[in-house]
């Protein structure tokens, strides 16, 4: 056990997490940071990181990779001692501070900020007995090399942002895009559909995968089923699933925390239903809540704001801007 108490323990190292670092350390508080994850920067950086980011003040579109460099260099202003490949198992108050366990070890902190994102999460797959025939070599849930799917068929399957998105991207790598939705109706958004239908993509709506073919894990055709029971074969190199991902917070939905489905409520501060304990990012839920990583960078200073105050009711819940402690 790491008999140092930190003043804050944040457990998620996506971009909510690492700008929490930073802002940490402009409330001079001592920073702990903990992952499951190999590396920090969470989804952006697992499953997409040469996906465009567009939703971020100050940067009309940013690769994934680079917003999450960019985040890990400001979170170092705090000098956070940063743990990965470990999970955090369970938190019990001990006078002053918590004790708080993972699966590696203990660690005593005043206060812990739960940035988990999603949680523990795995790729929603099509469903079928072969996909897993095909995966890791043709058949992929997320795109860390652009280049792959140059002068190459691709077929991309949801309707959400990530799978819009990767269309736009590779329209102008591959030598073919399409795009199956078991809907009608995308629900990316509207500026991103409408691109999408200006595009050279081959948008194919209300159609399913029924059957992937292929032999030695390359993938060869992929047969679509329609509502009526017309079928289609479509000649692939590469089929990219985009269905979402299947998530757990783990252990933390056994500490007591008030939940929301998958996700932790919190109030304007947001603290959680636990004194000490505060949430922020897309594992969070309130009234009119919106999962973006932009409102995410926003909770950040609040929730530690706040657990600066917790800790020393004398600090000012407002500091200072971060141009008047720069200049």
């Amino acid at each position: 056990m790491n008999n140092e108490i930190v003043d804050i323990t944040i457990i998620g190292g996506g971009p909510t997490g690492l700008f929490a670092s930073f802002y940490a350390g402009m409330r001079e508080m001592s920073v702990k940071i903990i992952d499951s994850l190999p590396q920090l920067g969470g989804q952006l950086i697992e499953l997409y990181p040469d996906k465009y980011i567009y939703d971020v003040g100050g940067f009309p579109k940013i690769l994934a990779k680079d917003l999450v460099a960019n985040l890990v260099t400001q979170a170092h202003y705090s000098k956070p001692e940063i743990l990965l490949g470990e999970t955090a198992i369970s938190a019990e108050r001990d006078g002053d501070h918590f004790i708080l366990k993972t699966d590696k070890g203990t660690h005593l902190t005043r206060t812990i900020l739960l940035t988990a994102g999603i949680g523990a999460f795995q790729p929603r797959k099509i469903g079928l007995a072969e996909e897993s025939d095909f995966e890791g070599s043709t058949l992929h849930y997320g795109i860390k090399d652009l280049s792959l799917f140059k002068d190459k068929e691709v077929l991309i399957c949801g309707g959400g942002d990530s799978a819009v998105d990767w269309a736009l991207m590779l329209e102008d790598i591959a030598s073919n895009v399409s795009l199956v939705h078991r809907r009608e109706r995308f629900t990316a958004h509207e500026t991103s559909v409408n691109q999408l239908m200006s595009s050279k993509v081959n948008v194919l709506t209300s159609r399913a995968v029924k059957s992937i073919v292929g032999e030695d894990g390359i993938v060869k055709e992929v047969v679509l089923a329609q509502k009526d029971g017309q079928e289609a074969t479509v000649a692939v190199d590469h089929v990219i699933v985009n269905y979402g991902n299947i998530s757990s917070l783990g252990a933390i939905k056994e500490w007591g925390l008030d939940m929301d489905r998958n996700s932790i409520i919190v109030n304007s501060r947001m603290e959680t239903n636990i004194e000490g304990i505060y949430a922020a990012g897309d594992v969070t839920s309130y009234d009119g809540k919106v999962k973006l990583i932009a409102v995410g960078l926003g909770e950040a200073p609040t929730a530690i704001n706040h657990a600066k105050a917790f800790i020393d009711p004398k600090a000012r819940l407002q500091p200072l801007h971060s141009t008047s402690v720069f200049n």
